[in-house]
């Protein structure tokens, strides 16, 4: 099984498009696409992969995800189960990087429009204030047409871009912070990133940020509101994840390509991620895989 390319403007027929989606659970698999994607859930809850990082989602969730960036929701077990009174909600705006072409994004009052559509390479979660004032902004967009419809997206790209309230999901893009520890983190990540299938020590890490393990744990806690462990976990789960829809190999080999010793340490930390064991997961993922339909 593959990681699904679509390209939504094709399907569409449309550079733009403003849609709700309401079904019994999220049930697209793990894909990617052109497109920027900006999500606010509605109803539902469980477990969101973008890019690298698994976290949880619930209603009020908001996210934008720049193009070619994979993603996933997973919704909780119970949603699978076929309660007619639980629905996965959403209204989904996805817009294509060639509404921008022309001279007015490269005007210096697109600035920081242009801005905030770079650093959405690593998506961006949205929340508080901003949050709020953004789901009143894409409810209206599904009552208007013509060029109301495009206004609405340039106002609510020009509000998401002034707002103190984005934050990126992917730790590795380090926007907004001083050099010296951008270089320091992005050390680890990259480290991580090309060994998380070996058994990483702490104390190599903190090496590579001329740290003592006790200050690097304090550093990397306070700059990603995780623990380094925790982490290093969310990137051996992902890799996992994309590996049993990617891949043929059985769930042991998968475990211990990503790094875990033991095939029931990696069921329980696999489980305690995503919700689901990792032959649901699979089984989930080979059902939903022939659907065309993409959150």
């Amino acid at each position: 099984m593959k990681i699904i390319q679509t390209e939504i403007a094709l399907k569409l027929n449309s550079l733009f498009t403003v849609m709700e989606r309401e079904e019994s659970f999220f049930s697209s698999p793990l894909h990617f696409h052109p497109e920027y994607e900006l999500v606010y859930i509605k109803e539902s809850a469980g477990k969101r992969i973008i890019g690298n990082l698994i976290e949880k989602f619930e209603p009020g969730d908001m996210v934008l995800i720049g193009p070619n960036l994979p993603h996933i929701w997973m919704n909780d077990e119970i949603y699978l189960q076929g309660h007619t009174d639980m629905r996965a909600r959403a209204i989904v705006i996805y817009f294509h990087s060639s509404l921008f072409d022309s001279g007015l994004f490269s005007l210096a009052e697109a600035n920081q429009i242009n801005h905030l559509l770079k650093i959405s390479s690593s998506g961006l979660a949205i929340q508080n204030e901003t949050r709020q004032l953004i789901a009143q902004k894409m409810e209206r967009l599904l009552q208007v047409q013509g060029f109301e419809k495009i206004m609405g997206l340039l106002e609510i790209l020009h509000l998401l871009s002034i707002s103190r309230d984005i934050f990126p999901i992917n730790s590795e893009e380090l926007h907004n912070r001083s050099n010296t520890e951008k270089d320091r983190l992005c050390d680890v990540y990259r480290y991580v990133n090309e060994n998380f299938r070996t058994d990483i020590q702490l104390k190599d890490v903190a090496r590579l940020t001329n740290l003592t393990p006790q200050s690097f744990c304090r550093l990397f806690k306070k700059r990603n509101k995780i623990h380094f462990v925790e982490y290093l976990n969310q990137v051996r789960i992902s890799s996992a994840c994309r590996l049993l829809l990617d891949s043929d190999w059985t769930i042991s080999e998968i475990a211990y390509n990503c790094g875990y010793k033991t095939i029931s340490n990696f069921n329980k930390l696999f489980k305690e991620t995503t919700g689901h064991s990792p032959k649901k997961y699979r089984e989930q993922a080979s059902v939903s895989i022939h659907l065309k339909d993409e959150v």
